[in-house]
């Protein structure tokens, strides 16, 4: 008997093509298609691609779940002062959790979703690893995966170029092969997370007006509210300086942005938690760590404390960002990953954490 195997179709050119070089290697495949708010365009390409491959096709009502887990995480963390990944944790709540859970209930062998990073088993274990198109891979975003979920799990544009990609489905007279790649957050409208979290949370303190501080608490000009800024950013400050100033904290509580200059950014150091491991090695260890997912890999020395990791890199990181995800790998292969707390940590670890689970309904020390 033919495996089955579920594919998440999101409407797109990769998720599509990978249906379609399942079906070449005779696995019984169908499509499943979350949705996730009110918008139907991309159920209808899914289900045209479906139709053109002569397979079923199933749509997952996910609005209520990616709310709960993803948006309400999203507008939470901003809120706090911190940016967030919102595909980290759909990935984690929703791609392989609640849709691995769907298209088991449908008698499925496998997921399969059109991801660019490969699955090898490997020294009697399912290994994750960097995609062979470096600008295309997206293993920093999958870390969160299981070795139980990495046997059940399919990723078959690993091996390929996004190039390769294209010119494939183009061979195939797949219907979406020209339909552009998605630029941006999946449930903000026009990109705008800003106007998104005003209206979620209109009187929320980090949306409140508040000052522009240097390092020594010099008033240097006005913000808007504190959500709406990140570490690092430049743009948007408003202020005059004789040199460029960055964002070098953000303070809820206070209600103020504390900026420098560009060598303000710099840190060896961090601490992150809500820590997960696919294969956790002996610490401490040095490993390769990429601090979000447009970073360059860069050595660390990872050690364990409690119920959190300190990390010191070789090389000083610029803008390390809270809520960001921090990933390490060995070489090519994943093992695992944290959410980044602090740079230059020189608070007291107990008083952070507590406050942390506290004030931060998603923070469960997993």
């Amino acid at each position: 008997m033919s495996k089955k195997v579920a594919v998440a179709m999101s409407g797109g050119v990769d998720s599509s093509l990978t249906a379609a070089l399942l079906l070449e290697k005779n696995f019984e495949v169908f499509g499943v298609t979350m949705l996730l708010d009110s918008d139907e365009k991309n159920i209808s390409d899914a289900k045209k691609v479906c139709e053109h491959l002569g397979i079923n096709h199933y749509v997952a009502d996910f609005r209520k779940i990616f709310r709960d887990k993803v948006e309400n995480y999203f507008v939470e963390e901003y809120l706090r002062g911190r940016t967030p990944n919102p595909c980290v944790r759909c990935n984690r709540e929703i791609k392989f959790g609640a849709l691995f859970d769907f298209a088991n209930d449908l008698g499925a062998d496998f997921l399969a979703t059109g991801h660019y990073a490969r699955i090898i088993f490997e020294d009697g274990r399912f290994k994750l690893k960097r995609a062979v198109d470096a600008k295309k891979d997206q293993s920093y975003v999958l870390y969160n995966l299981t070795p139980e979920k990495l046997s059940k799990i399919i990723l078959p544009l690993g091996e390929y170029s996004k190039v390769e990609t294209r010119t494939l489905a183009e061979k195939l007279n797949l219907p979406v092969a020209d339909k552009p790649d998605s630029q941006e957050i999946c449930f903000v409208p026009n990109d705008d997370y800003k106007n998104f979290i005003a209206t979620r949370e209109p009187n929320a303190q980090a949306l409140q007006a508040g000052e522009i501080v240097d390092s020594s608490g010099k008033i240097l000009g006005s913000h808007n509210g504190v959500a709406n800024y990140t570490i690092g950013q430049r743009k948007g400050l408003g202020i005059a300086a004789p040199q460029p100033l960055y964002v070098t904290k953000l303070d809820v509580a206070n209600k103020k942005i504390v900026v420098g200059t560009n060598d303000k950014l710099f840190s060896k150091t961090l601490t992150a938690h809500d820590v997960h491991w696919i294969y956790k090695p002996s610490l401490p260890k040095t490993l390769q760590a990429k601090i979000r997912y447009g970073s360059k890999f860069s050595e660390c020395t990872v050690a364990e404390e409690e119920n959190f990791l300190r990390v010191e890199f070789a090389e000083p990181q610029r803008a390390i960002t809270p809520g960001q995800s921090i990933v390490f790998y060995d070489g090519e292969e994943v093992l695992g990953g944290a959410i980044i707390g602090r740079s230059n940590f020189r608070h007291n670890v107990r008083r952070y954490f507590v406050e942390s689970s506290v004030s931060n309904p998603n923070y469960s020390g997993e």
